[in-house]
């Protein structure tokens, strides 16, 4: 042992067992306290680490307890003499760390003898135990930029247990992981984050994080001034997107919904409804499309469609049937089916028939001509459609069905046309519809994407330009938040899965209050978003998509996203349920670490998972600016002096839907 060994020894192994060390401190020490040869250390913390050296190795040991005289020693309490008295540190071992250099390593191969030496962590022992030495490296071959480094750890906040200390996480491994950031209201999670996209971001040498892309679903309105600071130009942009309610915020054009997503909003039941809606949505892209093929089948649709409207059509509601013959016409004409067909047999607007006695069965003799045999039903590509077009197509496709023999199929879809009337008039869903020049003005799905990742096409390429994206859902119920964060991660992971080469862009998705749509039951909403967060969870590593999950309870979350997270950040919680999941997903953590949770302090947060070896206690780095979660100050608030007037905006009240705007979806 070296002679700054020595200098730094506390006190004196006296039991050795597999899972358990005793030291005693050598006599003299005083309130646990060691003055050593670089400082004064007070060793008497729990969870702090003390190196007891065996052969060329020191074996690594947390100290589990404390206490001032062995348990098992004779004598009576009375005569106990505290100055006097041994003191004595139980210690668990935990791994192995080379003497002269090297890597930490679990699990113990080799034990101390009796009366070994004990001492304690310097800070680059800890580094080495922690794997987070050489926070900085240079960034190497083929960088052009003389001296520029990047981050391989960044700092998180400081050791509770050990002085001054750093904590740190190794990048790689916290961000190419799911995170989960969990703690009870008030604990400080908001902060948590932003302080770490903070220390992140703010790196003050080249290479700055210019190819990092942060989509945050901010459901509380409330990073927008803790974030927005970052950007500089030529290394960091924020970009803040509003979500509230009407069109002139952020809009997600309602094509870009798949099959399935539309099936949930208009809550279509499976055997009646859902293959209408599957034919509708497939007429708004045939009636679209321009090959020959797509156009003798739009003849055969349209054709089916009137042949039907013609059927029985002498009775009550002739006329609206001729109408919608004629409607049919003047929107979706074709070279064979169009105005001029219906004019050449003499039609009477007025009366809904011909004027010529065989007009209606020649101009029939012309329109089934265009029957055909076997047709496929065509297939929804998402090629871009109104509202209105949606409507119609829907009543062609009612049509249809009735032509092949199901008459009462409008009886049984008549809910499903009510909840997409109801869904084209609430006013919450205006950022989602595109009706006339909307429709033409959209972006495509690609150019929406990359505008969500914030990326700038430039030539026949993109360029990052945003790296922190932030989507504000503050003014929006959780309705919505589950279809936009549903919707768009889905068209995320899409994009990663079919990008070559594969795993080139990372993209992590920044979930707050996660628990209010991510959670471990059904969603009482239409948009399920917990499906596609829990495939993400399982296979979003592969293709550089990840998530990071901030939540107040976490037995509320879904379980299979918190099972694939790799890192967790916890804060003081309190709840049993919620403590209890803490436990069963987190299986390797001892029952003394998780006891800390209900006690930690506000800004003190437990961190373990793959990017540090061994769970630590610290203190999070101050977040400067703060995020719009303060505590409201309440004594201020309710005591002051007559006539003061309120500090507060008051907006319009946003319109509430009618009541029977809600019946079909209860």
């Amino acid at each position: 042992m070296s002679h700054d060994d020595r200098k730094r020894a506390i006190g004196k192994v006296v039991s050795v067992a597999a899972d358990r060390f005793v030291v005693e401190m050598h006599a003299g020490t005083d309130n646990f306290t060691v003055v050593g040869f670089d400082d004064v250390h007070y060793v008497a913390r729990l969870g702090s680490f003390l190196m007891i050296p065996a052969q060329t190795e020191y074996v690594v040991g947390e100290v589990i307890g404390l206490r001032e005289r062995d348990a098992t020693a004779p004598g009576d309490r009375g005569d106990f003499d505290r100055a006097g008295s041994a003191k004595y540190l139980d210690v668990v071992p935990v791994g192995m760390l080379p003497m002269d250099g090297g890597s930490f390593r679990f699990g113990v191969s080799i034990f101390p003898s009796l009366y070994a030496d004990a001492l304690y962590a310097l800070d680059d022992e800890l580094d080495r135990i922690f794997d987070t030495d050489n926070a900085i490296e240079a960034v190497p071959a083929p960088c052009q930029t003389p001296g520029a480094d990047r981050f391989k750890a960044i700092p998180i906040g400081k050791s509770v247990v050990f002085e001054d200390y750093e904590v740190k996480v190794r990048l790689n491994e916290f961000f190419g992981g799911h995170v989960a950031v969990l703690g009870n209201t008030g604990s400080g999670k908001s902060c948590t984050v932003a302080s770490i996209l903070q220390t992140l971001f703010r790196k003050p040498t080249e290479h700055h994080a210019r190819g990092a892309t942060f989509v945050v679903f901010d459901v509380n309105g409330e990073y927008h001034e803790a974030l927005s600071p970052l950007a500089k130009p030529g290394r960091i942009g924020v970009k803040r997107v509003v979500l509230d309610g009407t069109t002139a915020g952020f809009r997600l054009p309602h094509w870009f919904l798949e099959m399935s997503e539309w099936e949930l909003l208009l809550q279509a039941s499976e055997r009646t409804q859902l293959p209408v809606l599957r034919t509708a949505l497939g007429l708004t892209s045939l009636f679209h499309a321009k090959t020959s093929d797509a156009l003798a089948l739009r003849e055969h649709f349209i054709a089916t469609c009137i042949v039907e409207c013609f059927r029985g059509a002498d009775g009550d509601g002739s006329v609206s049937k001729f109408q919608r013959v004629v409607s049919l016409l003047q929107k979706y004409p074709t070279k064979d089916l169009n105005m001029a067909l219906l004019n050449k047999f003499g039609p009477n607007m007025q009366y809904g028939n011909f004027t010529g006695a065989n007009g209606q069965a020649l101009f029939l003799t012309e329109v089934r001509k265009k029957l055909r045999e076997d047709v496929p039903l065509p297939a929804y590509t998402r090629t871009p459609f109104s509202f209105d077009e949606l409507h119609e197509c829907l009543d062609f496709a009612i049509l249809y069905e009735e032509a092949h023999g199901n008459r009462q199929i409008r009886d049984y879809c008549s809910a499903m046309v009510t909840r997409l009337k109801s869904l084209q008039e609430r006013v919450e869903y205006a950022f989602l519809r595109h009706e006339g020049t909307d429709v033409a003005s959209a972006p495509s799905d690609l150019d929406f994407l990359a505008d969500i990742v914030g990326l700038d096409a430039k030539g026949t390429g993109y360029a990052k330009c945003d790296q922190i994206i932030i989507i504000d859902l503050n003014s929006v119920e959780d309705e919505i938040v589950e279809l936009v964060s549903a919707v768009i991660a889905r068209m995320l992971f899409r994009l990663l899965r079919r990008a070559e080469p594969r795993n080139r862009f990372p993209i992590h998705l920044l979930l707050e209050e996660a628990h209010r749509y991510i959670a471990s039951t059904p969603s009482r909403f239409s948009i399920d978003a917990t499906k596609i967060f829990e495939r993400i969870a399982k296979e979003g590593r592969k293709y550089g998509m990840f998530v990071m999950l901030a939540s107040q309870r976490p037995s509320e979350l879904s379980k299979t996203v918190l099972s694939q997270c790799s890192n967790f950040l916890v804060h003081r919680i309190q709840n049993p349920d919620d403590l209890s999941q803490i436990r069963q997903m987190t299986p390797f953590i001892s029952d003394a670490v998780l006891k800390r949770l209900p006690s930690l302090p506000r800004q003190h947060a437990l961190v373990f998972g793959t990017s540090v070896n061994l769970p630590t206690t610290f203190k999070v780095g101050q977040a400067s600016p703060r995020p719009r979660s303060d505590d409201t100050a309440v004594v201020d608030l309710w005591f002051h002096e007559e006539g003061r007037m309120a500090d507060l905006h008051l907006g319009p009240p946003a319109a509430e839907p009618d009541e029977d705007d809600f019946s079909d979806f209860v």
